[in-house]
């Protein structure tokens, strides 16, 4: 271990020991962003940026059960990175199904699909199901994989849902204006029956949402980290964990 290395060893665990259980996140959500940037400052292909970010999320959930984290939500791949080239998405896709299929063979973390799968083919469409469906049975801690996810279409969709099955219970669209309240959309939304994020990092410097959970994320805390998803480090997780915990949440009050 070189020094560098030691130094941030010590930093990390003086961090990590700081931290009061207690107090910090119970669902955490991820914007991997920053792959291809990555790749192109250090002369590399899109692709390869693509799978050192996937190389980085084992680790990363690891990281999170170190810490007590209950659920992780991770935002793979959005309905609007389906417009990049062909050949770029082709192996985008074959690096995030087989990233699932990894986590899945794991055994630890129980998945959860979050998004529109009608983005994908056929095939990598069973790859993903299948994967998911692997580990229902897991009791460890829950990871949404958010694949083909879009905000506004979750949005979208859990009110279209919501008006198909009042009207199929026969109410006029007067009384199913009437009676639509927050709690009847939400439990038509991806992630119903969970709990809303409590911390959303977004790494790459970018301080936006692009879209992230628009719905559930109204009163998240959010952390914006200056590193690319590749290089990012217990460190800077730490950091965000300790900036969350001095926080003093008001959740809209």
């Amino acid at each position: 271990m070189s020094m560098k290395d030691a130094i941030y060893q010590l930093y990390e665990n003086r961090v990590s020991r700081s931290l009061e259980r207690s107090r910090l996140p119970r669902h955490v959500g991820v914007i991997l962003d920053g792959n291809r940037r990555w790749a192109r400052m250090i002369g590399e292909s899109a692709a390869h940026g693509h799978r050192a970010g996937a190389d980085k999320i084992s680790e990363f959930l690891t990281w999170c059960d170190e810490a007590g984290i209950e659920l992780v939500t991770l935002w793979l791949l959005s309905t609007e990175n389906m417009s990049r080239d062909e050949s770029e998405i082709k192996e985008l896709v074959d690096i995030i199904v087989s990233t699932v299929e990894r986590l899945a063979h794991v055994g630890h973390w129980r998945l959860h699909h979050v998004g529109d799968l009608k983005v994908l083919d056929e095939e990598n469409r069973e790859r993903l199901l299948k994967a998911i469906d692997f580990t229902k049975d897991s009791d460890g801690p829950l990871v949404n994989v958010a694949v083909g996810y879009s905000g506004r279409s979750e949005i979208t969709e859990a009110v279209r849902a919501l008006i198909l099955q009042k009207a199929g219970e026969g109410m006029t669209p007067q009384e199913i204006a009437d009676t639509v309240c927050d709690e009847e959309i939400e439990a038509h939304l991806y992630t119903r029956g969970q709990p809303d994020p409590d911390l959303v990092i977004r790494t790459s410097g970018e301080q936006r949402l692009s879209g992230f959970m628009p719905w559930q994320t109204v009163h998240s805390e959010y952390y914006f980290c200056e590193a690319y998803w590749p290089d990012f480090r217990r460190t800077d997780f730490l950091r965000a964990l300790r900036s969350y915990e001095m926080r003093d949440r008001r959740h809209g009050r």
